[in-house]
């Protein structure tokens, strides 16, 4: 069976980071037949991870997503969506994707991440892509500093992201910058939240489990609500890789965009 066409832009430059990013995209089989239709939309970071093993991190690793969405698109358990993947910037992906200085680890370029994303990469996908605008629609992902990355700007812009893939985040970052984060948050509009955590992960000073079940209570303590705007696992055995979040994508997947279900908001 052949797959769903992915679409790979070279030519999408970013005012506010002064870069140059190849952003691939996912649409369905019928994307190109039905024009009339607008769909949702999941934007991934790390894209070098996410659609093919011979640009990913670890060769041959990757997420495994035109697999995993074409097969629940026709299962018909998940919404047909277009998926689009953005590539990190290399030795500055540190810096975009934390919200704080980590001393020797530099850091603190998350609001200029932020920015892009909204005001420059956002409008220049709906102008090539038919796009539902809505923030219910519009989901953003990522793993480790991504994951950490993607649950910053979900706080940041609630009503731009209603849809929040949140995998295997790296709370620990900048003494808990995220956690503190927290306890100011007033957001009316619960995302819709996937959020998990590996057991095997990390060394005991990361303290990724730890650091992850105190974000999940939080995030409970502000409204939301496991089984409806909040999916949480613990995955047993699952490490810090590529392989491991292929592994839980089609679940996360369904949980985020499901077939003909009512998207809960307020928790």
């Amino acid at each position: 069976m052949s797959h769903s066409p992915l679409h790979t832009h070279n030519d999408f430059h970013s005012e506010v980071l002064d870069t140059r990013r190849t952003v691939v995209v996912y649409t369905p089989k019928n994307y190109q037949r039905d024009t009339r239709r607008n769909y949702p939309l999941l934007l991934l970071h790390d894209g070098q991870n996410v659609f093919d093993g011979s640009t990913s991190y670890v060769p041959g690793q990757y997420w495994r997503v035109r697999e995993a969405a074409d097969d629940l698109i026709a299962a018909r358990v998940v919404e047909p969506l277009v998926i689009a993947a953005i590539y990190h910037g290399g030795e500055k992906r540190v810096w975009e994707y934390t919200p704080t200085k980590g001393g020797k680890l530099g850091g603190g370029g998350a609001k200029e991440h932020g920015r892009m994303v909204t005001e420059e990469l956002l409008p220049w996908l709906r102008s090539r892509y038919r796009l539902l605008p809505q923030a219910r629609h519009t989901g953003i992902g990522g793993s480790s500093l991504g994951g950490l990355v993607t649950m910053w700007l979900g706080l940041e812009y609630p009503e731009v992201f209603g849809k929040l893939a949140v995998m295997s985040p790296s709370v620990w970052w900048g003494h808990g910058a995220l956690l503190r984060k927290l306890p100011a948050l007033h957001q009316p509009q619960r995302q819709r939240l996937w959020l998990d955590i590996g057991t095997n992960e990390g060394v005991a000073s990361f303290g990724s489990m730890r650091d992850v079940r105190l974000l999940k209570a939080m995030m409970v303590g502000k409204g939301w609500r496991e089984g409806r705007t909040l999916h949480y696992e613990e995955v047993e055995g699952a490490d810090h890789s590529e392989r491991a979040w292929a592994a839980r994508f089609p679940e996360m997947l369904k949980f985020l965009y499901p077939r003909k279900a009512v998207h809960a908001h307020r928790g």
